[in-house]
């Protein structure tokens, strides 16, 4: 089943990006920057495989990459600048399951942040899950915005260079790297199980009203 799931998300995807474009592109590179899990390791290598085909402009696509993750990423920055600790903790804990973002990885990014410093927010952006999560207590610390937003877009920059590539090199095959975000499969199932619980609790209390 969850395979049918991932395959259904990648085909969304592909769908969006074949329809729209570097917009496209971009507009998803974002949302996955501003906590939505969009996964990179899907538009990023399909974007590179477009681009093989002469579709894309490879270095325009990984710019735009850059780009998008780092607008993304300011606004979450701005939300934890401007909401601090409190707002943030709050929001993830009545939202957090819709962005598939838990309490625990919020500290763990800020532990991260605490123990690497600033620069965690450049080589964060090259590793799974707290990359799209670090922008937050960056924001909360009240990093430079300005030292925040080079260190991002250099970080991304890397990131969508290499996922784009591989696409690139890759061609047809591009889709031949699922089995590296497969742990996207953890979260999905979360979701899954996460709203089937809220459903059944909801529909208990209902019930116990009348």
């Amino acid at each position: 089943m969850i395979e049918n799931v991932i395959s259904f998300l990648t085909n969304l995807i592909i769908s969006f990006i074949s329809k729209t474009g570097y917009i496209g592109v971009f507009l998803l590179m974002t949302a996955e920057s501003a906590l939505i899990p969009i996964p990179s390791e899907v538009t990023m290598p399909f974007a590179g495989y477009l681009a093989s085909v002469g579709r894309f402009n490879i270095l325009s696509i990984i710019f735009i990459g850059a780009l998008a993750n780092l607008f993304g990423s300011v606004l979450a920055y701005w939300l934890g600048y401007w909401g601090e600790d409190h707002v943030v903790r709050i929001l993830i804990k009545k939202y957090g399951k819709y962005l598939l973002m838990t309490e625990h990885e919020y500290n763990r990014s800020e532990n991260w942040f605490r123990k690497y410093g600033e620069k965690i927010t450049f080589f964060s952006r090259i590793l799974p899950i707290v990359r799209t999560f670090i922008s937050l207590p960056a924001g909360v610390a009240k990093m430079n915005f300005w030292k925040f937003s080079f260190f991002t877009f250099f970080g991304s920059l890397i990131w969508s260079g290499l996922l784009a590539y591989v696409g690139f090199a890759l061609g047809k095959n591009w889709h031949s790297i699922s089995g590296y975000y497969r742990k996207f499969e953890y979260l999905i199932i979360f979701v899954i199980l996460a709203a089937a619980i809220y459903y059944i609790i909801h529909k208990v209390q209902k019930l116990r009203r009348k």
